[in-house]
């Protein structure tokens, strides 16, 4: 087993790019004691100053952000965007500086063009780590709106000023990494559906929530098992839309990425900067995809 330093708290984030009280930006936080995870508290943000202050917080964490944090270098490099050709950390800085002040519009028409000017199969540009992870690539605009959770999520990560590993050289004390859920509930359930955005929920999408949690308690996701107070199992189960069971994966990935800080979080070595990497994703997995 690795030995953790216990001296950040962890955060999972399961990130919202209009958060409300409809769709929130939930949050679930814990601590680490050797391989297990202690589930302490989860709470729904509906505001982004919110999630402002949490990046904010003088206490030192590091959390796992279900976003994406960057785009495909084939679609940065071939719009000749800020970042283009260049592979210093200077890139994602350059790049989050233009995206993110860009009118949505714009970007919209943008990605369009891109995917209409390419053959059924291959209208979209995704990352290196999306495919293996089964991500949508971050350019996509609807179901799900990734590039709009990219455009308000990013910003914001660098005006906190916070340390993204391979991206942006910010405070260590307070480092984020990007998680992706389905990756670990694939695993799980397969394609089962587990949410829905509808108020009526399943028999069906409340078995596949309650295995997921007797999986995060049994160990069986990153090696990592997960103590789970009775009221907040219960709170996780009932939550059809799932916001804070994904958050709660979310943390999970944030703990696995504490264990391995030595190791640049369990990240690959090498990292293009206007990409990013999904957390937990092996390296080897982009070259078997």
């Amino acid at each position: 087993m690795f030995e953790t330093k216990p001296l950040k708290q962890l955060i999972g984030v399961d990130f919202s790019s209009s958060p409300s009280r409809k769709k929130p930006i939930a949050v679930a936080s814990g601590l680490l004691n050797h391989s297990q995870l202690c589930l302490q508290h989860i709470e729904k943000l509906n505001r982004f100053d919110q999630f402002e202050n949490l990046l904010k917080q003088t206490t030192p964490f590091l959390m796992a952000i279900d976003m994406p944090f960057g785009l495909s270098r084939q679609l940065v490099d071939g719009l000749n965007w800020p970042g283009s050709n260049n592979y210093k950390l200077s890139a994602w800085t350059d790049l989050v500086n233009f995206y993110c002040q860009q009118d949505k519009e714009f970007l919209r028409a943008t990605f369009k063009a891109w995917c209409d000017a390419r053959p059924a199969g291959q209208k979209f540009a995704h990352r290196v780590c999306d495919k293996p992870a089964g991500a949508s690539p971050s350019m996509k605009w609807v179901n799900p709106p990734v590039a709009w959770m990219l455009k308000e999520g990013a910003f914001r990560l660098l005006a906190a000023g916070v340390f993204v590993p391979g991206m942006h050289a910010g405070d260590p004390q307070r480092v984020a990494v990007e998680a992706y859920p389905g990756y670990l509930v694939k695993r799980i359930i397969g394609r089962q559906s587990y949410k829905t955005d509808s108020s009526q929920d399943s028999a069906d999408r409340k078995m596949a929530r309650s295995e997921l949690l007797c999986a995060l308690e049994e160990g069986m996701l990153l090696g990592l098992k997960m103590k789970i107070p009775t009221y907040l199992r219960a709170q996780l189960l009932l939550d059809q839309k799932g916001d804070l069971l994904d958050a709660t994966l979310c943390l999970l990935v944030a703990a696995w990425a504490s264990m391995h800080e030595d190791q640049n979080y369990g990240l690959p070595s090498l990292i293009d900067p206007v990409e990013g990497w999904i957390t937990g994703v092996p390296a080897s997995a982009s070259a078997s995809s």
